[in-house]
């Protein structure tokens, strides 16, 4: 691997380089969205009904400072502390909450695809310049070594393409990866908001009618 880099020329350290950075990205937002964000949201959504359900809500509000490492107990917190509000403050502050969640959620995703982009495009600027090299060497070179040194020019011209393509394919499939494991949380959040609106208004006015 490391004399294919190095017969590559320069744009072969280069698209590794990107390759290493796209690489730790993607690690560190897989691990983000699917261990450090890994939580059993319809559980937890229905234990803080269930202490609505008893009209408890410091129950309620405790479950949800329990799980406030997810965005989920943040969100739902946000509501529950303007229960006692109108329902139009109640939808303001989880609208709020779930706009300052949505772009932590979704951190840096799409820099994979920048990347994928970059690979791509500099592994064709590496078999231009590879090309012109090999162009300029032919015209150098005596009539029975011109073949040669053409031959091997273009061989280590279309290294750059292959080794661009190779680092920007996985790239594209880690980001459609993330970026979908990021709209379902999303979705989610959006889920379980709504449903505790819902639920607190429908509380208010049974007891409004009580």
């Amino acid at each position: 691997m490391l004399d294919t880099i190095q017969q590559g020329g320069f744009f072969m350290y280069v698209i590794l380089t990107v390759s290493v950075i796209a690489m730790s990205l993607f690690f560190e937002r897989a691990s983000f969205l699917y261990f450090r964000l890994r939580l059993n949201i319809e559980q937890s959504y229905q234990n803080i009904v269930r202490y609505l359900e008893k009209v408890n809500y410091r129950g309620a509000i405790e479950e949800c400072v329990r799980i406030e490492n997810h965005p989920l107990g943040r969100i739902l917190k946000a509501g529950l502390l303007k229960s006692d509000k109108k329902d139009k403050d109640i939808e303001l502050a989880m609208e709020e909450s779930i706009l300052k969640e949505i772009p932590v959620v979704r951190a840096r995703i799409n820099y994979l695809t920048m990347f994928a982009n970059i690979a791509t495009l500099l592994g064709l600027l590496g078999t231009i310049f590879g090309l012109i090299t090999a162009f300029k060497g032919v015209g150098s070179a005596s009539e029975a070594m011109r073949q040669e040194i053409l031959a091997q020019g273009i061989s280590m011209a279309m290294m750059t393409t292959a080794f661009g393509l190779i680092v920007a394919i996985p790239c594209i499939a880690g980001y459609y990866m993330l970026n979908n494991r990021g709209d379902y949380i999303v979705d989610q959040l959006e889920e379980k908001a709504l449903g505790l609106y819902n639920t607190l208004t429908i509380m208010k006015r049974e007891r409004g009618a009580a």
